[in-house]
Parts: C-alpha cells; sequence; structure tokens
C-alpha cells in the first residue's frame, strides 16, 4: 500500500514535467497574395532560411534546454493555406539546417489570391492544435497588405482558441508614407493579439531578411526557462509592453472559446 502511494506521489509530480515537450511552439506565416510578385515571394524563403540559420537565431533557439517547435506556412485567399514545413522540433544545429533547406526549396502554391488575413489566422490557431505540447504558442503573420477578403483578425480572435496563443506581426512595408500611415496602424490595432505581442517593420521586401532575423531573436529570446529572465519587459508574456509604440520595431531601431472550423462563414 506504501508503495503504491509513493508511486502515485512521484508520477503526479512528474506528470507537470511531462505534459510540456518544449518551450515554444512557433508557426511562421508568409503572405503569398497576389500583390507578392515572384522575386518577393523569393526575398520571403530566403530571407526566412538566412535568419533562420544566423548566429543570433541560432543561439535563441538554444537560449533554454527545453526546445522549440517549428512550423511554416503560406496564406492568401480564403481557401488559400498551405503547410510549407509541419511541426519539426528544433533540437540542435542540423534540425535548423534541415528547416532552412526546406524552406528555402519549397515553390508557392498559388499566385492570384487576395489577403485573407482572418484564414490564415484560423488555419493558424488550428495547425497550433495539433502542435506538440509547449508551454506558450505563438503564430508570427507577415503580410504587405491588409486585409481584403473574407472576415478579419478580430473575427478570426472571437471565433477560434486563441486564448493561449500571441500572434506577433511583421509588415512589409514598401518604404513609403501611405505604409507608415495605413499599414502598420492596421497590423498594430487588428493583428497584434495576446500577452506581449510585437510588431517588426520591414522596409521593403529587400529588408525581410533582416526584419526575420530580428523578430525570431526577440520572439526565441524572450522565453528563458531556468534562467535569469529576460531584462527586456517585451521579452516577458507575462508582462506586455506599457504602450503601443514600445511594441513596434522599425528599420531605424537596429479568448473565444467557439470551436468553428477555419473555412466558416463567420458575420
Amino acid at each position: 500500500m506504501i508503495r503504491t502511494l509513493i508511486a502515485l506521489g512521484l508520477a503526479a509530480l512528474a506528470s507537470p514535467v511531462q505534459a510540456e515537450r518544449c518551450r515554444l511552439a512557433l508557426a511562421l506565416a508568409l503572405d503569398i497574395s497576389v500583390s507578392v510578385d515572384e522575386a518577393e515571394d523569393a526575398l520571403q524563403r530566403q530571407g526566412l532560411a538566412a535568419a533562420l540559420l544566423a548566429p543570433e537565431v541560432h543561439d535563441a533557439f538554444f537560449s533554454s534546454p527545453m526546445p522549440v517547435a517549428l512550423s511554416v506556412y503560406e496564406w492568401s485567399g480564403r481557401s488559400v493555406q498551405h503547410i510549407i514545413m509541419d511541426w519539426r522540433m528544433i533540437e540542435n544545429s542540423g534540425d535548423v539546417l534541415a528547416a532552412a533547406t526546406q524552406i528555402s526549396q519549397s515553390q508557392r502554391s498559388d499566385t492570384q489570391s487576395a489577403t485573407a488575413m482572418g484564414y490564415a489566422l484560423a488555419f493558424g490557431a488550428a495547425l497550433l492544435e495539433r502542435a506538440p505540447t509547449c508551454l506558450f504558442k505563438t503564430i508570427d503573420l507577415s503580410g504587405d497588405g491588409s486585409n481584403n477578403d473574407g472576415y478579419g483578425p478580430q473575427n478570426a480572435y472571437r471565433h477560434f482558441p486563441f486564448s493561449d496563443v500571441v500572434v506577433n506581426g511583421l509588415v512589409i512595408n514598401a518604404a513609403d508614407f501611405e505604409g507608415e500611415l495605413f499599414l502598420i496602424p492596421f497590423f498594430e490595432n487588428n493583428v497584434l493579439h495576446g500577452p506581449g505581442a510585437f510588431l517588426e517593420v520591414a522596409q521593403g521586401f529587400e529588408d525581410f531578411e533582416r526584419a526575420m532575423r530580428r523578430k525570431l531573436e526577440r520572439e526565441l529570446s524572450g522565453l528563458q526557462l531556468g534562467g535569469l529572465p529576460s531584462t527586456n519587459p517585451a521579452h516577458d508574456l507575462t508582462h506586455p509592453p506599457e504602450n503601443k509604440s514600445s511594441r513596434i520595431s522599425r528599420y531605424s531601431e537596429s479568448g473565444p472559446s467557439s470551436t468553428a472550423q477555419p473555412g466558416a462563414v463567420i458575420q
């Protein structure tokens, strides 16, 4: 009897630790809408691959004993979401290289669709639902335009499982005044979701690699487990920044309970 109680007690103590296989499930979403031409699409894919291999991002991946689960998908219109790389546990340098190679060799699945951000986020939420069990969940949404097809991000957040998901954004700005006036505020006010969410700004597709590198380093380094806490409050998911301006990185700077399906009609 005593042995049975001790065994049960040890199992109870071990179960919370065994429940989480990794510290972060990170889904990266790339925009392939009609506004993104062939050359710009290549800059995204090769830029993401290069960012993953950057020394600072590599170090951020392995800044904790617990690994990161990584997935990448592309998105545009209501029915155009395609997985580029399904969930891969990043446990060593070989895993990072394999992920970067798979992304760099991928080909876009569509060229003529609009920008359906709500559907892209719903797809990401469903993808996270079958991710490895991790302490945190993040969607990293990149785009060069605002929503113009179907329901928008706020409706997605109301109708899909986002209560424990952070959504960060990467605006691909055309380096013009119009982008500063409309696109950046749209992402800031509609796309960012969850405590600690932040926005990175790329000044054109040529700047995508740099912006992605900064964003990945910030996302991965912010989850220091078993060590000292981050000195940057934006890295701490339990303490969101106090104002919106602190949520945006520019080039000059070096709860829903619905079980709706991603393709469901939402009013």
